[in-house]
């Protein structure tokens, strides 16, 4: 695999160019922007694959809520529909895409949309709602829009700074585009992480003169769906864990780390269960002699598998900030609201 995208390397040459190209011709405004009359809070990363940004968003969603009326718009990533809809309790993970859909059901009160076309999303938003603000769900290259505010993510072990263009490695565009954002949020770093290797992080991105902040991911005490457990009993059971995710790792190492017995089945990211796919994971839950055992699987999944698994389970996610980061991340996003209403 390794030499295969070696071999690829011409091709991850053109992707650059043409990348840099298309971002040069929206720094120029031959391609049109648009911007907003109200903050636009734009998350996302330079890498394909799992950074952290659900749990990110669902930070700033608790962070922002009280104090100001919030709209977040995402494209609904593989749903069956077109344009814009407003997200409700009528709503498939089909419809509208899993994330969004977990959003709408953790955060009722908070407007949440899907539209591929950001521009006319943000508009409909305008439209249709009292809105302060808009978190733009993996937007960091959707150039349409000008977000006031960029939050870039990369993950502890897979640094953006280490990585090269797709198709030899996992960029969608240069490590340049670093330079859009306001803050770097390094994702899903251990909670007990080594002062050393902070700073090693931190001299890597330092060049680009940007707030750096470190994150993990914090699991909840309580294994959610059928019922309520405590995440200490699944030490007494045997787990069958099925992932739709692009990274499962972190996961599967506080798994290993609570000492649960677990068989993992691993789906690709944003997976559609088909018919077929429910009958494998029935007949290998099935197939655990213990009787004492569950499906588990993360809250994205969840979404995606509950009507046709009854009897699954999910254990919630948050981003934390590590040491005293909090404060500072709260407050420089919170200046930035303020400061845009007072000049807008």
């Amino acid at each position: 695999m390794k030499l295969l995208r070696f071999l690829l390397f011409p091709i991850a040459i053109m992707y650059d160019l043409v990348t840099t190209f298309r971002n040069f011709l929206f720094e120029i405004d031959f391609f049109k922007q648009k911007r907003f009359p109200i903050p636009v809070i734009v998350v996302g990363n330079l890498s394909v694959g799992g950074t952290g940004k659900t749990p990110q968003i669902e930070y700033l969603i608790r962070l922002l809520k009280n104090k100001y009326l919030i709209a977040v718009l995402s494209r609904g990533y593989k749903r069956k529909t077109k344009g814009f809809i407003k997200v409700t309790n009528s709503h498939s993970a089909n419809e509208v895409g899993d994330e969004p859909l977990q959003f709408f059901k953790k955060f009722p009160e908070v407007f949440v949309a899907v539209d591929e076309k950001r521009v006319s999303g943000i508009e409909q938003i305008l439209m249709h709602s009292n809105t302060d603000l808009v978190l733009l769900d993996d937007a960091y290259q959707h150039r349409k829009v000008t977000g006031s505010f960029y939050l870039l993510l990369t993950k502890f072990d897979d640094l953006f700074v280490d990585d090269f263009l797709l198709p030899t490695g996992n960029l969608r565009e240069s490590r340049r585009g670093a330079e859009r954002a306001n803050a770097i949020i390094v994702t899903k770093c251990p909670e007990n992480f080594n002062e050393n290797h902070q700073k090693s992080i931190e001299n890597k991105l330092g060049k680009y003169q940007k707030p750096i902040f470190l994150t993990a991911i914090s699991y909840s005490k309580i294994v959610k769906g059928f019922s309520e457990i405590l995440v200490d009993d699944l030490s007494n059971l045997e787990v069958l864990l099925v992932t739709g995710i692009a990274n499962p790792s972190s996961l599967t190492r506080f798994l290993n780390d609570q000492k649960i017995t677990f068989q993992h089945l691993e789906y690709p990211d944003h997976h559609q269960f088909s018919t077929k796919d429910i009958e494998q994971i029935n007949l290998q839950f099935d197939a655990i002699q213990n009787h004492q055992k569950l499906i588990l699987t993360t809250e994205k999944d969840y979404v995606r598998l509950s009507s046709d698994i009854k009897s699954c389970y999910y254990l919630e996610i948050e981003t934390t900030f590590l040491g005293n980061q909090k404060q500072d991340f709260d407050n420089l996003l919170i200046s930035h609201i303020d400061q845009f209403s007072i000049n807008s």
